[in-house]
């Protein structure tokens, strides 16, 4: 299998302003070559801290290409298998969680190769058109402040504005208000109240199963960022999506091991700990969690993908200036994605008494 080719071509006095300010979001005009299509974008550097890696994310913006607004090319530098990711938000699909769709791609800017890129679609109003679903606002989590609380984990301080850490993607003003009542609504009222109004607010069952897929997977920041926030407005209820996975499967941001058993089966965050403290959420968790340990986080539904994602960008990796002297770790990738998810599952199904 192929992957498809992007071919970004830059004026050079674009470039070097691009390549001026590594924090300045504002982008520069390019042009982007998709196999053979050619469309007019804009380019500029996508993420924070990554955007000090040699290898760079950019994020595209296109005028209504094939009913796409924007991509996002994330460089998965740390992530010695440049697997992780995709794994990931795969996973979420096949467990029901709503999930941005993605894949493999090899990018040249200039003509000079840049090597393999993983794709993301942007969570926005094309990502809901695409899957009939209603419109609603959607919030992407950027920061630690989107941790479902009254008070930052930043300073520790009480938030100004309780929708803090959020930055709203689709929808109006008045959404971010009604994110703030949510948030202040879960912090304020009591076990009782709580346990029949949260009902009304949010959809419980999807976002045990996100809860499943963040806790299975071991991402450790998925609790307070790495996420979006939609709420569907034929239900008027929240929904959760994952982004941004690959600090995932045995490894943390910086690409090194992470212990099977570092991220509890409870997993994090304000909104998590109150649903958990109510009997029959706690139990409906439980189950969710049991039928994914059974039929979703096995090494018989993993491993097929595993050495699929792997060989198709095998071939790839002597042309990508940034990982081709990482290649014997690549080959490893497999077994140990493997193994962690092998002592993942039995350290989880140890726990699930936990949620008695």
């Amino acid at each position: 299998m192929n992957l498809p080719t992007f071919d970004i071509f830059i004026k050079p006095i674009d470039f070097r302003e691009l390549k001026s300010d590594l924090w300045n979001d504002d982008p520069v005009p390019a042009s982007l070559k998709i196999n053979k299509k050619r469309v007019e974008i804009d380019l500029s550097y996508r993420g924070s801290h990554i955007r000090e890696f040699i290898k760079k994310s950019y994020h595209i913006s296109l005028f209504n290409f094939k009913g796409l607004n924007e991509l996002h090319l994330n460089a998965e530098y740390k992530d010695p298998s440049l697997i992780r990711n995709k794994l990931s938000l795969d996973f979420f699909t096949s467990i029901g969680c709503l999930s941005p769709s993605s894949k493999h791609v090899f990018l040249s800017i200039n003509g000079k190769a840049e090597g393999v890129y993983l794709q993301l679609e942007s969570v926005d109003h094309n990502f809901l058109k695409k899957r009939n679903l209603p419109h609603g606002p959607i919030f992407y989590a950027i920061n630690d402040d989107a941790n479902f609380s009254l008070v930052s984990p930043i300073d520790n301080k009480a938030k100004t504005e309780l929708y803090a850490g959020y930055e709203r993607k689709t929808g109006l003003k008045s959404d971010s208000l009604i994110l703030a009542e949510f948030i202040y609504l879960l912090n304020t009222t009591g076990k009782q109240e709580f346990e029949t109004t949260i009902p009304s607010w949010l959809d419980i069952k999807q976002y045990f199963k996100w809860l499943a897929g963040v806790v299975c997977t071991q991402n450790y920041d998925g609790f307070v960022h790495n996420y979006a926030l939609y709420r569907n407005e034929g239900t008027g209820l929240y929904e959760i999506l994952p982004w941004d996975y690959d600090a995932t499967w045995g490894r943390d941001i910086n690409g090194l091991k992470m212990r099977y058993d570092y991220l509890r089966i409870e997993g994090f965050n304000t909104l998590t700990a109150r649903l958990l403290d109510i009997d029959k959420f706690r139990k409906q968790y439980k189950e969710i969690m049991r039928g994914i340990l059974d039929e979703n986080f096995t090494v018989e539904a993993i491993e097929p993908q595993i050495h699929h994602l792997h060989s198709t960008i095998r071939p790839y990796l002597t042309q990508d200036p940034y990982v081709q002297d990482r290649i014997d770790i690549f080959d490893k990738e497999p077994d140990f994605i493997l193994q962690f998810l092998k002592d993942r599952q039995n350290y989880l199904r140890k726990h699930l008494k936990d949620l008695d």
